[in-house]
Formats: C-alpha cells, sequence, structure tokens
C-alpha cells in the first residue's frame, strides 16, 4: 500500500512539472516548490530528510535542503557556468563574436553550388554554436548575415531557413552548460565528459545529418512549386531589412585574427591541455574555469594594445561580471532540480524506481530509449531543449545504476535528442524566429528540418546503446 502511494505522489508530480513544462510556466519556480512541498509529504510520512547541518526541527529540512543545494551548485557547476556567462558576454561587447561569425562565413560567398552550400552552412553555423550558444541568438545573426547571401546564390527560402534553423544543434564544446551541469553530476571534468564521450557520439552525427539535409533539401526543393526569387522577396517584405551586415568592427588583418580566436580560446587551450596529455602522457589538469579566466585576462590585453586606453579597457570589463549576472537563471534552475530530486528521493520513489529497473529484464537497452522517447515528447510539445534536461541531470546516476548502465549511457542521448529535436517542433523559439523572418509558416519549416533531425536521433541512439 505504501509503495501505491509513494508512486502515486511521484506521478502526480512529475505530471505537474510536464504540464508546467507545456504550458510555457516558470519550470524553476515549478521544480523548487514540487521538491519542498515533496519534502514536506516526507516528513508527514516519517522519512527523513537529509541535510547537512540539523536544523534541530525536522519541519525546517527542506529549506535547509534548499540552502544546501544552493551552497554546493555555487561552488561547482554553477561557479562554471557563471565563469562562462561572463566571458560570452565580453567577448560581444568587445566585438569579437562578430569578427569569429564574419571569419567563419565569409568564404560562403565563393561557394557556387547551392546543395554543397546545405551541409557547409549547417556545419559552419554548428561551429558558431560554440561563439554563440543561445539557438534563437545564432538564428537572429544568421538570418541577417547570412540568409541573404544563401538567397543571392538561388537557395530556395525553405531550405535556407531549413539550415538556419538547425545551426544550434550538438557541437560536443565543453563551454556549453548542459555538458558543464552533466559533468559535475557525473564527477568527470567536463573536458573529459565532452571529448571521452559526447564527442564520439556527436560528431559522427553532425557529418551523417550535414549529409542528410543535402539530400532531403534537394528532393524537398524538385517537388516544391516555384519559389519566388529573393528581389521579389525583398519587395514583398516591407519595412524589413535584409542586407547582409558587415559591420564586424575594425579589427581586420592580424588584428581580426587575435579577435577572431579570442572566443574561441577556452576551447583552444582545454583542446590543448587535452591532446598533451594524451601524446606527453602528462597530468596537467587545467579547469574550464581556469581557462576561461586565463583567457578573459588575455582579452582585456588585447583590448588595451588595441584600445591604448587603460581606464575605459578597464571600465569595460564590468560588461563580465554583468554576464555572469544573465546566467544566474540557468544556476537557479540547477539548484531547483536538485531540490526536487531529492523531494522525490525523500518519499521513496527513486528506490522504487532503482528496484524496478534491476528487475526488469533488457533494462540497459530499454531505459535510454524510454528516456530518449519522453523527451521527444516533452520537447516537440513545449519547443524547449534543454529544461527538461536540466530537471533530469540529478537522476541519471542512480537511473543508470539501477539499469545497470553507466551514466553516460543515459546522459548522452538525452542531451542529445533534446537540442536536435528542438529544432522539430514548430512552438520553438528557433523556429518561430525563422518563420517570422523568411514569412514561412512554421509547419512549412519543420518539414524540412524534421528528416535530418529524426534521423539524427535515431542515429545518435543507435551509437550511444553500441558504444556505451
Amino acid at each position: 500500500m505504501n509503495a501505491i502511494l509513494i508512486s502515486l505522489i511521484g506521478l502526480l508530480a512529475v505530471g505537474i512539472l510536464v504540464y508546467m513544462l507545456l504550458k510555457k510556466n516558470d519550470i524553476k519556480m515549478t521544480l523548487l516548490s514540487l521538491g519542498i512541498v515533496l519534502m514536506y509529504i516526507a516528513i508527514i510520512m516519517g522519512q527523513k530528510v537529509t541535510v547537512t547541518i540539523p536544523t534541530g526541527a525536522s519541519w525546517l529540512n527542506p529549506f535547509q535542503a534548499l540552502v544546501d543545494q544552493f551552497s554546493s551548485t555555487l561552488v561547482g557547476p554553477g561557479f562554471v557556468i557563471l565563469i562562462l556567462g561572463g566571458y560570452s558576454a565580453y567577448m560581444n561587447h568587445i566585438g569579437a563574436n562578430k569578427v569569429t561569425v564574419h571569419a567563419l562565413t565569409k568564404p560562403i560567398l565563393k561557394i557556387k553550388s547551392v546543395y554543397i552550400l546545405i551541409p557547409i552552412v549547417f556545419l559552419i553555423g554548428n561551429l558558431l554554436s560554440l561563439v554563440i550558444p543561445s539557438a534563437s541568438n545564432l538564428a537572429i545573426i544568421l538570418l541577417a548575415t547570412l540568409y541573404p547571401v544563401l538567397r543571392s546564390a538561388n537557395m530556395s527560402r525553405l531550405s535556407a531557413a531549413a539550415v538556419i534553423a538547425t545551426s544550434a544543434t550538438i557541437i560536443p564544446t565543453p563551454l556549453g552548460s548542459d555538458n558543464v551541469a552533466i559533468a559535475a553530476q557525473l564527477h568527470l571534468s567536463v573536458t573529459d565528459y565532452v571529448f571521452r564521450y559526447h564527442a564520439i557520439v556527436s560528431i559522427p552525427t553532425l557529418l551523417a545529418i550535414a549529409i542528410i539535409h543535402y539530400f532531403w533539401q534537394k528532393h524537398e526543393d524538385k517537388r516544391q512549386n516555384k519559389d519566388i526569387s529573393y528581389e521579389e522577396e525583398v519587395r514583398n517584405q516591407k519595412n524589413t531589412e535584409n542586407e547582409t551586415d558587415d559591420s564586424y568592427g575594425n579589427h581586420t588583418g592580424f588584428s581580426g585574427f587575435i579577435y577572431g580566436l579570442l572566443p574561441l580560446l577556452p576551447i583552444v587551450l582545454l583542446l590543448l591541455v587535452f591532446f598533451i596529455n594524451i601524446f606527453a602522457h602528462t597530468s596537467l589538469n587545467l579547469s574550464v574555469q581556469m581557462v576561461t579566466l586565463i583567457s578573459f585576462i588575455i582579452a582585456v590585453i588585447v583590448e588595451y594594445v588595441s584600445k591604448k586606453n587603460l581606464q575605459k579597457v578597464l571600465k569595460e570589463t564590468s560588461t563580465f561580471f554583468d554576464g555572469m549576472g544573465n546566467v544566474m537563471s540557468i544556476v537557479a534552475l540547477l539548484v531547483s532540480a536538485q531540490v526536487f530530486v531529492q523531494g522525490l528521493t525523500s518519499i521513496g520513489i527513486i528506490e522504487l524506481v532503482q528496484n524496478a529497473m534491476q528487475n526488469m529484464n533488457s533494462s540497459g537497452v530499454v531505459l535510454p530509449i524510454i528516456m530518449v522517447v519522453f523527451t521527444a515528447v516533452i520537447v516537440l510539445l513545449s519547443g524547449s531543449g534543454t529544461a527538461l534536461l536540466f530537471a533530469m541531470i540529478p537522476l541519471i546516476i542512480p537511473l543508470a545504476k539501477a539499469a545497470g548502465i553507466t551514466p553516460e549511457a543515459l546522459s548522452v542521448p538525452m542531451q542529445l535528442s533534446g537540442n536536435l529535436l528542438r529544432a522539430v517542433s514548430p512552438v520553438a523559439a528557433v523556429i518561430l524566429i525563422v518563420a517570422g523572418t523568411t514569412k514561412l509558416s512554421p509547419v512549412q519549416i519543420v518539414k524540412r528540418t524534421s528528416v535530418p533531425m529524426v534521423f539524427g536521433v535515431i542515429m545518435m541512439l543507435v551509437m550511444s546503446l553500441l558504444i556505451f
């Protein structure tokens, strides 16, 4: 009877969470509130709520648990995310991001074949997501800079829209907040998680998606009714400027190379250390926080050499700290997810799930498939590729342990499926932004993105099951 009651309470909590996700309500407060309520239910049922410092009164323990989660997250993955947010904001402020975008997109102008452009633009867009991690922000930039180039090269509106909508997917980067959070949960360095687990699945998947993009867009263009020319499109869009933005700062020549390198410098340093350790058998251990701070200092020095105005350069470094504040919502989401999982743990639902998984045949194969399907449903309906993932991160280790698989066998397919399927949801922000700019319907764009992205999900799931 107790197990049935616990199961019902757990299912109700998860149901409320899913409902709030679909309604696009603030997921942080939903997770936080549910977690605290579950802990109070556990106390009423005679269960204990684990805290680091005894409060002397059991009814205060849920709030102490909240304090504990803030403390552990802020000095762990939360601190990494804050540092990365600050560095990204500073790169944007000094114009380094624009230089990188221009440097990577400029070679496209020399390519004459429309359909060869499709896989190239897809892969370049994913590279740019290293610098601009937000799918929506990257789409806005590419619509302003790259879309006119693609249309001028006679690429159809739908093909160009599909490639831009899928530009930010699963590039393996140690600077991604989801990678940082998962690596911390798995007690790995983010470099190890990304390059030893994520990359061996995501890189082949990206290359395969690029090829599928080529054939699918070409196939659909042949079936499509006559498309309007770019000149007609510009005339039809009143009060809309579609000129390519070449305002990437005054950095040219060697200065342009240095500024273009700065946004990628933390990744370059991490890769350098990673390969030095492999080939030189050294044991260098540079954290993401360290290389980002080193990169920040280098960027400040570069700015001073460029502007020769110490007072102005030092004043502008405040952008770094402002940027840290801008990503605090991601840290709060991590804390809220931890509180929710602690609530589920307190009532005993995690133990029940673990026991059920241990008694299930082939649970090591079934669990990743179930989680990918669950992720797919929520992402397609809500349009968010990361909200559910952050909520599920604290469950990765206990679920994987119960199923007798490595945590990476669960984290990689869940993470990659969420990021890929975002471009298949007609309510995703990136799809709506692209649709609004190109004057196409979201459904039309999703039809063009669905086959490459769904293929990518199936491929990465099969690879994950085989490798891990």
